[in-house]
This record gives structure tokens, C-alpha cells and sequence, in this order.
């Protein structure tokens, strides 16, 4: 999911920096900081927003630069146990396929697909069904549930991993099949 997060924040600003306006070297220095890190309570920090800076700022004891007090905004992808997206595959291989959702990419192994049994074509890079015959590649679009995330310590990278095999789950093109062959619950076809 993405949101939008208020932080508090202290932003250093080096001597070298001190002639340029303090909110325009505020924002670059909140930036550097910020975007691109990932953490269990933030999630994926994608943008640094609405920064506003103290003007008058601190100076501590063995540090020439001057330290002020700044409030901005987050612009963040958070992605919750539980929570149903989309996205596209942009990889395919013989354990899985990886699924672009947000800002990173989450694991769709070939276990969570679907209940048949799934072959993988290196030459065409499709993943299919025996049974059933469907089948996944690169650039389809498909509808799963997020089953793991861990967030690293460090602030880089980190794991999604989601499930097709629930109802209403799926490549879209599924779904919509599904949705054509099965009469909604305590409909019935009348023949006449």
C-alpha cells in the first residue's frame, strides 16, 4: 500500500554547502538519506516531499556544519501480510516468476501458481499448467496476495512473496474466464 509519511527529522549541512540557500541544500541532503532506503516501519521510501527546514540551526562541538531541526513528507509503498495486488511478471524462471509490484519485485514461486502441475519452457519462458493449460509470462498482469515480507537491516533491498491460488487470484485473463463460466453463488442457469 502505498501512504504518506510525516517524519522528524535533524538534516546536517556541510560548510562547504553554507552560501546556497538552506532549502534547497535541506532537501538534497534529506534525499540522499532517505530515498531509496528501505525499513520495517517506513517500508520502500520512493520520494522526499514538502521539506521545511529551521533556518537557524545548531552547531555541536567537533563538527563545523550546522544541524537544523526539518519536518517532510514521505511518499512510501508499505506492503502488508494480507494485502491483494497487482502487477506484472518481469521475470520468468524454472522455480517462479518475479511480479512488479510498487517499487520492487515479489517472488511468485511456482508452488503458489496454481493446483496443477507446472512446467517450465526455458525457449519461450512460459510457466504452465499440465491440466488446466494456463500459462505465465513475461509482460502478463496478475492479481495475488501477499503471503511473506521481510525488510533487511541496512537499508537496502528486501523480499515480497505472494500467492495466486485463492479464489479470485490469478492472471487476469483467468479471472475473467472464471468469472464468464461460473454462475454467481445461488444464481442458476434457467434453460428454456
Amino acid at each position: 500500500m502505498f501512504r504518506i509519511v510525516t517524519v522528524e527529522d535533524v538534516v546536517r549541512i556541510p560548510p562547504q554547502k553554507f552560501g546556497d540557500p538552506i532549502d534547497d541544500v535541506a532537501r538534497e541532503q534529506i534525499k540522499l538519506k532517505y530515498e531509496n532506503y528501505v525499513d520495517e516501519e517506513l517500508g520502500y521510501v520512493i520520494l522526499v516531499t514538502n521539506v521545511d527546514v529551521e533556518a537557524t540551526g545548531k552547531i555541536l562541538p567537533g563538527d563545523g556544519s550546522t544541524h537544523h531541526k526539518s519536518v517532510f513528507n514521505l511518499l512510501t509503498f508499505f506492503p502488508e501480510l494480507h494485502e491483494v495486488v497487482e502487477g506484472e511478471i518481469v521475470e520468468v524462471t524454472d522455480f517462479g516468476a518475479f511480479v512488479r509490484i510498487g517499487p520492487e519485485d515479489a517472488l511468485l514461486h511456482v508452488s503458489q501458481i496454481m493446483d496443477d502441475f507446472i512446467t517450465y519452457d526455458e525457449k519461450h519462458g512460459v510457466l504452465s499448467g499440465r491440466e488446466s493449460k494456463r500459462s505465465l509470462g513475461k509482460g502478463n498482469v496478475v492479481r495475488g496476495r501477499i503471503i511473506a515480507v521481510s525488510f533487511p537491516r541496512g537499508g537496502s533491498g528486501g523480499k515480497i512473496g505472494i500467492t495466486l491460488r485463492q479464489p479470485f487470484l490469478g492472471r487476469l485473463e483467468w479471472l475473467q474466464e472464471d468469472l464468464k463460466v461460473k454462475p454467481a453463488k445461488g444464481e442458476h442457469k434457467v434453460e428454456r
